[in-house]
This record gives structure tokens, sequence and C-alpha cells, in this order.
């Protein structure tokens, strides 16, 4: 018997093109660099219920909307009937820094890595809390 490692990030491909509706969802998801589990997790909602948004011509409940666009960084109207193109509310002027040039680079990394980056910025954060 074959042995596989289970990759979270990655869903089974879809067998029909998506509602625009659904479509928006994952273009902003995606943008943001989330996968639907991290989604969900932020929304404290379940994956499959990412995954049924995201291949539903329905929007989510109210309560959560307003939840996923600060999350995804969108207005609840871009959610609900903007372009499929994401735009970000939030626009940095300036150079970027070398911390977010780093970062950015990390997600290049497969998830498997990135995973690893996220393990240690956050424990080097918690170390700063506790030592302030």
């Amino acid at each position: 018997m074959e042995n596989r490692v289970y990759n979270r990030g990655m869903g089974r491909p879809i067998s029909k093109p998506r509602p625009k509706q659904g479509a928006r969802l994952a273009a902003f998801r995606q943008e943001a660099g989330l996968s639907q589990t991290e989604l969900a997790d932020a929304l404290g909602v379940t994956q499959s219920s990412v995954a049924y948004w995201e291949t539903a011509a329905k929007p989510p409940r109210s309560d959560v909307l307003s939840k996923m666009a600060k999350v995804l960084g969108v207005r609840v109207e871009q959610l609900l009937e903007g372009s499929s193109a994401p735009v970000r509310l939030v626009r940095r002027t300036g150079p970027v820094g070398k911390l977010q040039r780093i970062l950015e680079e990390a997600t290049t990394l497969p998830r498997s890595k990135q995973e690893l980056v996220v393990q240690f910025v956050t424990t080097l954060l918690e170390q700063h809390k506790k030592a302030s």
C-alpha cells in the first residue's frame, strides 16, 4: 500500500465552473494567501462551509460576511457584487520594509516550509510578549 502525505492546503479539483459569487470569494481568499482551512479557522466555521460558499451562487450568511471581509481586507460590497479582481482596502505607500520583503519571498516556499516560518515567527512573538 502506498503511503501518501495529506496536504491540508490542497483541495480536490472542481468538476464544473464556479458561479461568479463563488469564484469571487475564491479569488479574494487566494489573493490573501489563505487556504480554505485557514479562512475557516479565522471565521470560526468549517472548511466545508468555505468550500460550499466558493462553489455556490449563494453568499455566506450576513453575520459571516462582515467578518470575512475584514479577514480578506476587502469591503462586503466587493464580496457580494464587485468585480472579480481582488482590490485590497489597505495599501501601503512608501518603500517596502526588509521584513515584509522576506515574508513575501517566503510565500514562494512549499507549504510545509511556509508553516515552519509561521511557527518560528509565532514563537518569537510569544517570547517577546512574555518578556515585555
